[in-house]
């Protein structure tokens, strides 16, 4: 069984610091409708994950994507819609990651 995302598409990975003062259930709750719409749009289903030992660190993966351009206007557009920069802590950013497997 193969786990890798198809050859030809890419893995993206998103992290960021929540804000040490936003309301975590809010953010979990925006982040994920933010998530839902952009699945509605991509097909590229999204999960949400924070690191280990560090609760302020998230992480969105999404994969396979197999249109970056389209991909990533859509994940802009609606990361501005659902105003998740307001989520993140001041001084830090989103920095977003997109990653191929080795061939």
């Amino acid at each position: 069984m193969d786990i890798h995302p198809p050859e030809g598409t890419l893995s993206y990975y998103v992290y960021y610091r929540i804000r040490a003062d936003a309301d975590r259930d809010l953010a979990l709750t925006r982040i994920r409708a933010m998530q839902a719409s952009l699945h509605a749009r991509t097909g590229v289903l999204g999960r949400l994950m924070m690191r280990h030992g560090d609760a302020a660190t998230w992480m969105e993966v999404y994969e396979p994507v197999s249109d970056p351009a389209g991909f990533d206007a859509a994940l802009q557009q609606e990361v501005a819609a659902a105003d998740v920069l307001e989520l993140i802590e001041p001084g830090s950013a989103r920095h977003v990651e997109p990653f191929s497997v080795c061939v």
